[in-house]
């Protein structure tokens, strides 16, 4: 991501969406595709890979997600900014998104727990928005030809020729080949305690976790610690984990080799592994599945899923541009079997997209490890798979019986 700062004059024509006075502003795709509109938010330049969001809610909890580092988010709801911001449902310590891209901002917001607008926000941390631009050509003209990099300029910097400005978009690195854990990661390791009495204790390695996921372990009794993504298997171990837990996060699942040698001692370990979003895609390819960048993503709260085993439909939400290569019918060998010989034994795919196929979770039947592509922890979006919480409860339970059955015998 590039970030310009620039002046914060004012021009002196009044915005046709608020009345406020804005700057001109200016969005480039990377095919030449172009939409003029006016700032929203900081003042400069911003490059990244343009993606659409289609919530109608939770704005908030979407530009803190560190899974949108590098990425500037279109929303497809017409209208953002009606709740303000607040202090209470941020998902990290900032906000994580390249740039923003709105048709109507809020005039004002209208919330009790409103502390302040969202554009005083995005102003604040420096991020370079646009609105006034029609957002329902721009989906459908990144669901046609798919995600694709996109800069947003506006103040001087809109002031260069369309040229100029194709030129520094095309220069901007690709998603593809991307690792960007190390980005987003926490800098130190933290504990996350457990609410009421402690039951389990859990390594969650930080590849861009959001607040909401140890909350809610934490709600169940469980101690999380919370580690870099450089973290080695030593120090998960010496956590003394009933359980291991891979987080959401940015870029490419192909590039990240470090953390999938980490997975595969977790897996020979055979310790219980709960795996979202980017821990589902490294989980993948430690069993030797491929992985692949998606035409322009899932982003937003609506997803339908189905759990194979049951044929239960559950509502969802997503946030990811990568997804697993695997086979949807039947239980297989892990392809890492028969090329390293390792004994991971059978996988299969558990949930699905309705929409378009793709793999939405991943079971080990013969480890206790298991993931998903979509986020059970949700906080502004459907609840339907908080379950999956209570399955990880499961096998560390069963984990530790068998382990109380064998001291006593």
């Amino acid at each position: 991501m590039t970030v310009t700062a620039a002046s914060t004059a004012t021009s002196t024509t009044p915005s046709r969406i608020t009345g406020q006075v804005r700057e001109p502003a200016v969005l480039v795709l990377e095919d030449g595709r172009t939409f003029r509109g006016e700032a929203y938010g900081a003042v400069g330049e911003t490059v990244g890979e343009a993606v659409f969001s289609t919530g109608m809610t939770g704005y908030q909890e979407t530009l803190t997600d560190p899974s949108y580092h590098r990425q500037v988010v279109v929303m497809t709801a017409p209208h953002v900014g009606n709740t303000g911001v607040n202090d209470e449902d941020g998902e990290s310590r900032r906000i994580w998104v390249a740039g923003y891209v709105v048709r109507d901002p809020a005039l004002r917001p209208s919330n009790w727990r409103s502390r302040r607008t969202l554009e005083d926000e995005l102003r604040e941390q420096g991020v370079v928005g646009i609105c006034g631009i029609d957002t329902r050509a721009l989906t459908r003209h990144l669901r046609e030809r798919g995600a694709m990099r996109v800069g947003i300029f506006s103040g001087e910097q809109a002031a260069h020729s369309d040229a100029e400005l194709l030129a520094t978009v095309q220069q901007a690195p690709a998603m593809s080949g991307a690792a960007l854990a190390a980005e987003v990661t926490t800098a130190e390791p933290y504990v996350v305690p457990a609410v009421g009495e402690k039951r389990f204790t859990v390594a969650a390695l930080d590849l861009g976790i959001k607040a909401m996921t140890p909350h809610l372990m934490a709600e169940r009794g469980i101690e999380v610690h919370v580690l870099p993504c450089t973290a080695t298997f030593a120090d998960i171990q010496a956590v003394h984990p009933d359980g291991v837990f891979f987080s959401n996060g940015p870029g490419d699942p192909a590039a990240t080799e470090h953390e999938i040698g980490v997975l595969r001692e977790v897996l020979a370990a055979r310790l219980p592994f709960f795996g979202i979003c980017f821990g589902n895609q490294l989980l993948g390819r430690a069993l030797g599945f491929g992985t692949y960048k998606l035409k322009y993503g899932h982003r937003g709260i609506n997803q339908p899923v189905m759990d194979k085993a049951t044929g239960k439909v559950e509502v969802t939400a997503h946030n990811h541009g990568f997804a697993v290569d695997a086979p949807l019918d039947g239980p297989v060998p892990a392809p890492s079997d028969a090329a390293s010989g390792t004994a991971y034994g059978r996988v299969r795919v558990s949930h699905v997209c309705l929409n378009d196929d793709v793999v939405e979770g991943l079971e080990c039947l013969d480890l206790p490890a298991y993931s998903v592509q979509y986020h059970p922890e949700a906080a502004a979006g459907p609840h339907d798979a908080a379950y999956l919480f209570d399955r990880f409860i499961d096998l560390m339970t069963t984990r530790a019986a068998g382990a109380d059955t064998e001291g006593r015998a």
